[in-house]
């Protein structure tokens, strides 16, 4: 505990970092303020009544964990950063497909402001479809929540606006927080969502395993077991293959050094997750289809198969859910790992796999590398992912307390606390003070192998 204050103390006298870290801290004030100003014409009261029963579980739930709240608060912040993660999405494929995004990509910083404006005019467009689709939502699930005394048209048209101007400035406000905070900004704004709806689950679950048989007990094994999720977690998270490296030396005298000036050998990290947690919000986005299918036929039978898989507990559903992930998991890995790229990028250093040829065979090795390692990357990912529905179903029944027993929003929260980690420690090595970790893999973790949301 000593270390550790005195680790605090050491962050609070760098002045550039100090000042950072307040300016992360007032953003993301902001960004939770905005979460519960609510949308004009809205009962609060009788809306938070509505959807109590709802707030923890499928999709909506999870939009609802990712915004901390605001969704089913019907609060200017309710689409929250989505759209643009999105966008972003959008954009990232259209790089591996389109000619003009691929030159983009290419052209330096001036491809990339190019490639940030396109992403913000599509973010507008998809807030402005998504807000549609949620006030259409609101007025239809919940009409008693909207105030009778106004007008459809003012209020579907002033909401529209006002969800777009928050969308727009929690994309601004993510941009600042990474430009002048700490952090990946847009990736903290989804974190504090997720972290603002935990102690509630927390408190909830205890409340509701007090009154059970067991008490106390069963909640602390059920804390035991969540810690061991979070470890599972963290692994994933930072788990790589390395491959071993070697630079060409070339002789001065009688004596031979090594053009890099490194060391003599050196790894290339493969990680084990490359995907991160994309291919959880691509599987998420399918497994919808089925209760939106479900409740346009008005089909309500437990037993229905397009019920079954709208309900993330049932075996239908994590059954084909798991499947979407393990395939999402190596369509995305190919898509974002280029052996071919990393082969021209040894030679460019004159180095080399030992045991291996320079160029296509470099470039195949890679990529059976690659291929072997996503399996068990894969497999993991599909299993942390599925973990929510297996607790809602066998320890617990508070489903927003299971949502956090892994699944998108432990592996975000996990990678974006350990991205967070990392630059305040290269902060603190750079002025010679030791890092926030002394061994492990955390320490010295390269940045070209993060991976985030």
């Amino acid at each position: 505990m000593k270390k550790f204050i005195e680790k605090l103390q050491e962050i609070w006298s760098i002045e550039e970092l100090r000042t950072r870290i307040l300016i992360t801290l007032l953003f993301l004030g902001i960004y939770r303020f905005g979460s519960f100003v609510i949308l004009p014409g809205i009962n609060t009261t009788e809306l938070s009544t509505l959807v109590n029963a709802e707030s923890g579980q499928g999709l909506l739930g999870l939009l609802n964990a990712f915004t901390g709240g605001a969704f089913f608060s019907a609060a200017v912040f309710a689409l929250g950063i989505m759209p643009y993660i999105s966008a972003s999405i959008i954009v990232q494929l259209l790089g591996f497909a389109v000619p003009y995004f691929q030159k983009l990509q290419k052209d330096g910083e001036n491809g990339q402001r190019k490639m940030n404006q396109i992403t913000r005019v599509i973010t507008i467009a998809i807030t402005i479809v998504q807000g549609s689709a949620y006030l259409t939502y609101m007025k239809t699930q919940y009409p008693t929540a909207i105030l009778a005394d106004i007008p459809a048209t003012i209020f579907w048209l002033a909401n529209i606006i006002i969800l777009t101007a928050g969308t727009i400035f929690c994309m601004w406000l993510g941009e600042r927080i990474t430009d002048k905070g700490v952090g990946n900004g847009i990736s903290l704004l989804i974190t504090a969502g997720i972290i603002a709806t935990l102690p509630t689950a927390f408190v909830d679950e205890f409340n509701i395993k007090l009154a059970a048989q067991g008490g106390p007990i069963m909640f602390v094994m059920e804390m035991a077991l969540f810690v061991a999720v979070v470890m599972a977690s963290v692994a994933l998270v930072q788990a790589v293959r390395k491959i071993k490296i070697q630079f060409a030396k070339h002789m001065v005298g009688r004596s031979s050094s090594e053009l890099t000036g490194g060391a003599e050998r050196d790894y290339l990290p493969i990680k084990l997750n490359a995907a991160g947690v994309m291919p959880i919000i691509f599987a998420q986005a399918l497994m919808f289809i089925p209760g939106a299918i479900a409740q346009s036929l008005g089909d309500t039978n437990p037993t229905s198969i397009w019920v079954q898989m709208g309900d993330f507990k049932s075996v239908p559903y994590n059954v084909v859910f798991f499947i979407l992930i393990v395939v999402f998991t190596y369509v995305y890995t190919a898509l974002i790992v280029n052996p071919q790229q990393y082969a021209d990028h040894l030679k460019r250093q004159n180095a080399f796999i030992p045991g291996v040829q320079q160029g296509d065979e470099t470039a195949e090795y890679i990529d059976t590398v690659t291929t072997r390692v996503t399996l068990p990357g894969a497999l993991a990912l599909g299993v942390i992912s599925i973990l929510p529905g297996i607790a809602a179903a066998t320890i617990t029944s508070n489903a927003g307390f299971a949502m956090f027993f892994g699944g998108t929003s432990l592996l975000i929260l996990v990678a974006v606390v350990m991205d967070t980690l990392q630059q305040i420690e290269g902060h603190l090595l750079m002025r010679r003070y030791d890092g926030l970790v002394n061994s492990g893999r955390s320490k010295g973790r390269s940045p070209e192998t993060e991976s985030i949301i």
